[in-house]
């Protein structure tokens, strides 16, 4: 039990009776939280949870790491500048220059870069926005399973039906994500459609898609099908936006999760974990002939939210200067690749299919209610993780990308114990039927 900042424990009725019912995550994880460190939650109580969702993405080098609290700290106690608009400030030309320096250029990239408002949706809503702009084109296309927001454009471009509102954009048209539907080719599919003159589908503007689709179950798009997805929007003049935002930023091992692909699309989304603490903060990455807009005409009050720029220098820094962390998440990856191939084994009564990349993993089970009851029963054990796919039947991994090997070996010993519970116990559901028949 930690000791530090004891506070005394609250019940969660000024919640339930103030808070909207919209709330999602504290339905499950109940406990009041009053700090975290690096890949730990402490509650009021002070007892500590293992953290393997990460805030969704938005934390992937952990809580409160202390190079960039230090970095913030000094830059508060400077009176740096915080709400900047889109001036010039120190803070967003240091970022720049290291965002360049250490992302782009040892990738041999070439982006202008965008401060859009601070959300994911945000930058979506102003990559599509512009991609239309650029072509003269409506038509949009996204991805079965896809989430890309929760705003107008954005929630049109979201399969999940549960979030879908009537005021979505309407002039999407969906396509199956690889492996959608069995022993279909997706991308031919698209192709006879933009082929054929008499399908019914316009030339879309672009094609968002994620590589690996988060809130849509972990689903992994294939080096091939994303190469061959580049190659058909590139004869088709269709711009290619990648939504990176929860895949981005390293979280599959790589800083952008279609680098292992090796391909270079029109147009990159990203937020969550670019400032590296949690701080709102969204930059749309544009190839150089797409920077189109007028001045204003895509702007938001928070686009200059500095101290979100000081910590993302400070991550790119401290993370992304020279090939450590990738060498780290490498042989974590490999860790987690053979707990979970043991699982695949081990428990293929309870569960379809283990997927993912770098520290991006899901667990899918047969029987969402599986699912549920995993999440349960990691939380006794003081550990957290989250479900997504369609029903929900899919545990996502997210442990911070720098966990030590030690705590990334307890998770995975919470999950496998969790997993051995749930089995244990339908098995004697199952003897008891037979008994009792």
């Amino acid at each position: 039990m930690n000791t530090q900042q004891q506070v005394t424990p609250m019940t969660t009725d000024v919640f339930s009776t103030y808070e909207s019912e919209a709330r999602t995550y504290c339905r499950s994880i109940t406990e009041v939280f009053v700090r975290a460190k690096g890949c730990y939650l402490f509650n009021d109580k002070g007892e500590q949870y293992l953290d393997f969702l990460s805030c969704a993405g938005a934390l992937n080098y952990g809580h409160n790491h202390p190079e960039l609290k230090a970095k913030q700290i000094e830059f508060i106690n400077s009176d740096g500048l915080q709400g900047a608009l889109d001036l010039h400030t120190h803070a967003k030309a240091e970022f720049i220059e290291a965002f360049q320096q250490k992302v782009l250029k040892p990738r041999d990239m070439n982006y202008k870069m965008q401060f859009t408002s601070p959300t994911g949706t945000s930058v979506v809503e102003s990559a599509t926005k512009l991609a239309r702009k650029a072509t003269g084109r409506t038509k949009l296309v996204a991805f079965t399973n896809g989430f890309h927001g929760m705003s107008g454009t954005s929630l049109g471009l979201t399969g999940n039906r549960h979030h879908r509102q009537p005021n979505a954009d309407p002039n999407v048209f969906r396509m199956p994500f690889e492996n959608y539907m069995e022993n279909m080719d997706s991308l031919a599919y698209f192709e006879q459609l933009l082929n054929d003159k008499s399908s019914g589908i316009d030339i879309p503007a672009a094609v968002t898609v994620e590589t690996i689709q988060g809130e849509g179950g972990i689903n992994v798009a294939s080096v091939d099908w994303l190469r061959r997805l580049r190659e058909i929007t590139l004869e088709h003049e269709i711009l290619l936006i990648i939504d990176d935002i929860q895949a981005g930023c390293g979280r599959t091992g790589k800083f952008f999760s279609f680098e292992h692909a090796g391909i270079c699309p029109d147009m990159v989304c990203l937020s969550k974990s670019l400032s590296g603490y949690g701080y709102p903060m969204s930059v749309l990455l544009m190839s150089d002939h797409l920077d189109l807009w007028l001045p204003g005409e895509d702007n938001g009050t928070f686009r200059g939210n500095s101290i979100a720029m000081v910590t993302a220098k400070a991550t790119i820094d401290q993370f992304w200067s020279n090939d450590m962390l990738e060498n780290h998440m490498s042989a974590n990856e490999q860790v987690i690749k053979n707990v979970l191939a043991r699982f695949d084994r081990d428990f293929d009564h309870l569960i379809d299919e283990c997927r993912g990349r770098g520290m991006m993993w899901g667990i899918e089970f047969h029987n969402p209610q599986d699912a549920a009851d995993l999440i349960s029963l990691c939380r006794k054990n003081h550990m957290i993780v989250e479900s997504c796919g369609n029903e929900d039947m899919v545990i996502k991994l997210f442990p911070p990308l720098n966990i030590d090997v030690d705590n990334l070996k307890k998770g995975l010993d919470i999950l496998e114990n969790s997993i051995r519970a749930i089995s244990a116990e339908k098995t004697q559901a199952i003897v008891c039927d037979g008994e009792a028949a």
